[in-house]
């Protein structure tokens, strides 16, 4: 009984370390271009966007915050808005 639960333990203990082992060189997410970044010059927040929305929400009686605000591409030329 005894061995029979060492090797019972043993293949549990491979079968997790070998599920392990599968997800070690993928990452859980993608890394953008550095000029797609939301942060970078090429976006900027979708000011028309919130507004309509937070009207919309505030006729309702809903309080809106904005986790992550909607952005958009900037037009060249143009400033960005915060």
């Amino acid at each position: 009984m005894n061995r029979l639960l060492r090797c019972t333990f043993a293949a549990l203990a491979l079968l997790v370390l070998a599920g392990c082992t599968s997800t070690q060189g993928s990452a859980g997410y993608r890394t953008m271009p550095e000029p797609a970044q939301p942060g970078s010059p090429a976006f900027e927040r979708d000011v028309a966007y919130i507004a309509s929305v937070e009207r919309v929400a505030r006729m309702r009686g809903i309080d809106v915050r904005w986790v992550n605000p909607p952005v958009r591409r900037a037009a060249a030329g143009e400033p960005e808005v915060q």
